[in-house]
């Protein structure tokens, strides 16, 4: 079984905060402007490297922002935390014996300040960053590379994320099973997929 992280594990709400609220911030008082004017300011910053590994990667933003990414995690680091029952749905499947991956865009530095506060790799088999690969969950390359070291069959494996482009990119490398997290952030509504079968959270995902 193939996991995403942030959004299908741990609550995206932690990464919302960060990039939503405490880098404009951030930005704002680092260069002298209101919170809305830096918000204006990052947004076509973000858009252009959408998509791209260096949307995910904080070495690209401590440069682009002159704002050190990493350090803002580690401060904020309280507010990472578990999405409604996750912790229990890996015992379950691990009890059945199941290998379980997780994939993640988030950066090498991250995943390890994210296992620091929950302990994310005692609960699943591996825990692999897309900048191991060069390439993001959206770029096929990824799902080419991720599999010389985790060499599933795509025709029995199980994927789950919360990022549409992402759940595209893993029908497209064959994934037989496909499933869609619509309630990733608890700060924010949920979201509504038609092309993928959706549950609320993985603990939904019981018997499957």
């Amino acid at each position: 079984m193939l996991l995403d992280l942030d959004g299908t594990l741990l609550d995206l709400a932690f990464d919302s905060h960060i990039w939503l609220t405490r880098v404009p911030a951030l930005y704002a008082e680092a260069h002298g402007i209101s919170i809305a004017e830096a918000a204006t300011k990052l947004a076509p910053k973000f858009r252009e490297r959408e998509g791209t590994l260096d949307w995910y990667s904080i070495d690209y933003w401590t440069r682009e922002l002159r704002l050190d990414i990493a350090d803002l995690h580690r401060v904020e680091s309280a507010r990472i935390g578990w999405l409604p029952g996750a912790p229990e749905f890996l015992s379950r499947v691990r009890a059945a014996g199941k290998r379980l991956v997780v994939l993640t865009n988030s950066h090498p530095v991250i995943l390890d300040i994210k296992h620091d506060r929950t302990r994310l790799r005692d609960h699943v088999d591996a825990a692999h960053s897309s900048h191991e690969f060069g390439a993001p969950k959206e770029d096929p390359r990824f799902w080419e590379r991720v599999r010389e070291r985790e060499p599933f069959d795509p025709a029995r494996t199980l994927f789950v994320d919360d990022s549409l482009p992402v759940l595209r990119a893993a029908r497209r490398a064959g994934i037989r099973w496909v499933y869609a997290v619509a309630r990733p952030d608890s700060s924010r509504a949920g979201n509504r997929h038609d092309e993928f079968p959706a549950v609320d959270g993985v603990a939904d995902l019981r018997g499957r």
